[in-house]
């Protein structure tokens, strides 16, 4: 589509007569609906209006890009404005805006308005093209100056090199940008990065995180040999894949403005190195859509189950909590109070998005946004089929790779059908793929493989069950919060959820707060084993083991991790298979001592086999643990 095709003569004001920000976006969608290509003023006004809020479209430069779509197009359409003066339009740089674009595009015509977006965004970084229009007096010329720039740009996209083979000596930038609509200002950016990079001899690769997706995407290789990297970013991007690299990262709208201030600063040497932080790492895992998934791995499945109990975590914990607290207050109100109903309503609204939860965000993680859909119902239907947690884990993984197949097939429709992939076709294909084969066939199957698990573990006798504890107890100790860690926790989860019973949680927690207990008892106890700085931040373990959070002992096991683990193990086991010899049990599935002294079934044995857990493990750790003196030598030798 061309874009003198929508910026037609009759949709030109050369002479406005607006002389605020709301004026002329008024008088714009008048035009609009004067030559009949909207029908209802006041709708596509709104959107307008909507579209502003979010994000001015003053661009910078003297221009202003508003643009809406939705159900009042009759006929896609831009409407070109030239104010003498200048308005104010709370434009990025605080400039008035000269120049003025108004982008209406018909509903659902998500790759039309996405290309005149990016077309007009690509015109607009010509200098040339921009004096020529602040010249141009008559309809008929704006179209010649539109028709000349358009071939210009065509046949500089032709002559361009799509080799990102960089010589010895040219400096190579890789840069992301993204908006938060992901619209005009993602493709500016994007321009005037690639634009002021040619001008300097300098080779850089753009990537642009818009709403049709991430296009140009960096890959490691580009990364590795990057010599700076460039984030002009208004939203979330991906981020810990830069780790270590030096990173520039400033507002999308410095992209656009001062594109050779960030080229000069992410090639000086002196920009801040990027560290990734666990939330990055989280953050980027939600959102990859278009991530090769064609290589299978141990890892990849990893990093997809992880994505979806980290997910569901806050729905455990706090739906656990609340739950917890009206377990707390029924002893004193009664079952029939409102005030036990409501509260224990709150948590239990909670506990039933679980399975959903863990579907949809691992379904996520391997097909992207697509997989949503039916990734969240494939888990619900696990729910209704009583499939529970290994339905659930199932129902994600195959909504996920439903999804990439169903993008396989699709990805060479035609480009001006590719519009209705996401919205329509997509989601339906999912949802009906996965529905299918989660009610006929995977729901029934883990439905009777939930119902011969749980039949098993009521069916234990204390020896396998005793057994059954100290291993899920071991298992907490592990890796302290890692895939282990998890593991044990997810599945004490599923039973608590399936059946009621908190025995297993009795295990899992008593297992979880004893490493970091143990760890501060024997930095008491064994004072010569433990330096100052440490003895006083084992302290801190007695809060953390308490409250059940067991990362407090991953400092002191990433220094001495042998030692430190495999005391934590003996005792985490013991006193897990302690809980089942005694009959334990926790209604809830986090608070630590708090939950216990509150709710816990057979409470003083629990706080026995905790306290006789930590001894063991802090007794074997300050035995084992050789002295201050000799880790000091050890370490210098």
């Amino acid at each position: 589509m061309k874009m003198t095709d929508v910026m037609r003569e009759e949709l030109m004001i050369l002479s406005p007569e607006s002389t605020t920000k709301e004026d002329i976006l008024n008088e714009m969608t008048r035009r609009l609906v004067e030559t009949g290509a909207v029908d209802d003023y006041d709708t596509f006004r709104q959107a307008i209006s909507e579209r502003e809020k979010s994000m001015s479209t003053g661009l910078g430069d003297g221009i202003a890009m508003p643009h809406a779509k939705n159900q009042a197009v009759k006929k896609t359409s831009v409407v070109f404005a030239k104010h003498q003066t200048g308005i104010d339009f709370d434009s990025l740089d605080g400039k008035p805006a000269r120049l003025f674009f108004m982008i209406a595009a018909k509903d659902h015509a998500n790759e039309t308005h996405l290309t005149i977006l990016s077309n007009l965004s690509k015109l607009l970084m010509n200098k040339d093209f921009i004096e020529a229009l602040d010249a141009a007096d008559t309809p008929q010329s704006v179209k010649a100056i539109v028709n000349l720039a358009e071939a210009g740009l065509e046949q500089d996209q032709a002559s361009e090199q799509p080799s990102t083979d960089v010589q010895s000596d040219q400096p190579y930038l890789i840069a992301v940008t993204a908006c938060p609509t992901g619209i005009a200002h993602t493709y500016m950016a994007e321009d005037a990065l690639k634009n002021k990079a040619k001008e300097m001899g300098i080779k850089i690769k753009v990537e642009t995180n818009g709403s049709d997706g991430i296009k140009n995407r960096l890959t490691s290789e580009d990364i590795k040999k990057a010599d700076g990297v460039i984030v002009a970013v208004g939203k979330k991007v991906p981020m810990s894949r830069f780790n270590g690299k030096r990173v520039v990262e400033r507002p999308v709208a410095e992209g656009i403005n001062k594109s050779e201030a960030l080229i000069n600063e992410a090639l000086s040497g002196n920009a801040p190195i990027y560290r990734t932080s666990g939330s990055d790492k989280e953050s980027d895992s939600s959102d990859h859509s278009d991530q090769d998934r064609s290589q299978f791995s141990l890892k990849s499945i990893y990093n997809d189950l992880m994505s979806g109990v980290s997910s569901m975590l806050p729905f455990v914990i706090a739906g656990g909590i609340i739950l917890a607290l009206s377990f707390l207050l029924e002893g004193f109100v009664g079952s029939d109070s409102p005030i036990f109903i409501g509260i224990n309503e709150i948590g239990g609204a909670a506990f039933s998005f679980l399975i959903p939860v863990l579907a949809g965000y691992i379904a996520m993680s391997i097909g992207g946004k697509p997989a949503m859909v039916s990734g969240f119902a494939g888990g619900a239907l696990a729910v209704s089929a009583n499939a529970g947690f290994l339905g659930g884990l199932i129902a994600g993984f195959l909504a996920g790779y439903v999804t990439l197949v169903v993008i396989k097939l699709l990805k060479n429709m035609p480009k001006n059908l590719a519009g209705i992939r996401t919205i329509l076709l997509y989601p339906i294909l999912t949802l009906f793929t996965t529905g299918i084969l989660m009610y006929f066939v995977f729901g029934p199957i883990f439905s009777n493989i939930n119902l011969s698990m749980i039949n098993f573990l009521e069916n234990l006798g204390t020896g396998n069950q005793v057994l059954l504890g100290a291993l899920l107890g071991g298992m907490m100790a592990v890796d302290m919060g890692g895939p282990v860690n998890k593991a044990a926790y997810a599945f004490s989860i599923g039973i608590f959820t399936d059946t009621g019973d908190g025995s297993l949680m009795a295990a899992v927690m008593v297992g979880g707060m004893i490493p970091p207990l143990a760890i501060a008892l024997a930095s008491i106890i064994f004072k010569n084993k433990f330096t100052e700085v440490q003895q006083q931040s084992a302290l801190t373990n007695f809060i953390l083991g308490l409250s059940f959070i067991s990362e407090g002992a991953i400092p002191f096991a990433a220094t001495d991790p042998i030692r430190v683990i495999g005391s934590s193990i003996i005792g985490s086991a013991i006193a897990g298979g302690l809980t089942q010899l005694w009959l334990a049990s926790v209604p809830a599935p986090h608070g630590g001592i708090f939950t216990i002294l509150a709710l816990g079934e057979n409470r003083l044995l629990l706080i026995i086999s905790i306290i006789i857990g930590t001894v063991i493990s802090a007794l074997i750790l300050g035995v084992w643990k050789k002295p201050l003196e000799e880790q000091i030598i050890s370490d210098t030798a």
